[in-house]
């Protein structure tokens, strides 16, 4: 019997910042949390700036743009 392996993309479904945190929820339940301090755009951006996100293609990253950060999701993974 073989087993065949599926690579399968993370995609994000939302997205919540809080003071001091990014916090990323995926497709497949995962969650990530990394600190703001990280992205210092989003570090000193303002909660209302913070909020005004959109996703990158299908959810492949995230865009902020009032602060022109973006970040991928891959990124996220390999930084958590």
């Amino acid at each position: 019997m073989s087993t065949l392996a599926v690579k399968v993309e993370p995609m994000v479904v939302d997205v919540t910042c809080s003071s001091n945190a990014l916090r990323v929820i995926l497709a497949d339940g995962r969650e990530i949390s990394v600190p703001l301090l990280w992205f210092p755009c989003l570090m000193n951006a303002t909660p209302t700036q913070r909020d005004n996100w959109r996703l990158i293609g299908p959810g492949i990253g995230i865009h902020w743009e009032d602060v022109d950060e973006d970040i991928a999701v891959e990124t996220l993974l390999t930084l958590s």
